[in-house]
């Protein structure tokens, strides 16, 4: 992101420009840029983005960052994927047996 004048922001004139957006725009005083960037790369994760697509948006330096963000979904995608597997071949395993009872 550049200025006005096509000039990169400093730190400190980012967070004073991110916040007069938030302002505009309503948002509370808790939106803060860190956490904007991790909802992004959320959404993207949940869109079926790669972490190499999410890494080359969001400006992370290493595949590591990205999958900490990532790894919910992932999960998530996962489990799903299992159940239906399960479901799909009949094989039903009564919940106490999986959860060690």
């Amino acid at each position: 992101m550049t200025t006005e004048w096509g000039r990169p922001f400093s730190v400190k004139a980012f967070n004073t420009q991110f916040r007069a957006w938030c302002d505009e725009a309503g948002l509370p005083q808790s939106c803060k840029p860190h956490g904007l960037r991790k909802a992004a790369c959320r959404i993207m994760a949940e869109s079926d983005c790669t972490v190499h697509e999410i890494k080359s948006i969001s400006g992370h330096r290493t595949l590591r960052e990205v999958e900490r963000y990532t790894a919910a979904v992932d999960n998530k995608r996962l489990a799903i994927r299992a159940r239906a597997k399960v479901a799909a071949t009949n094989n039903v395993i009564p919940l106490a047996v999986v959860a060690g009872e």
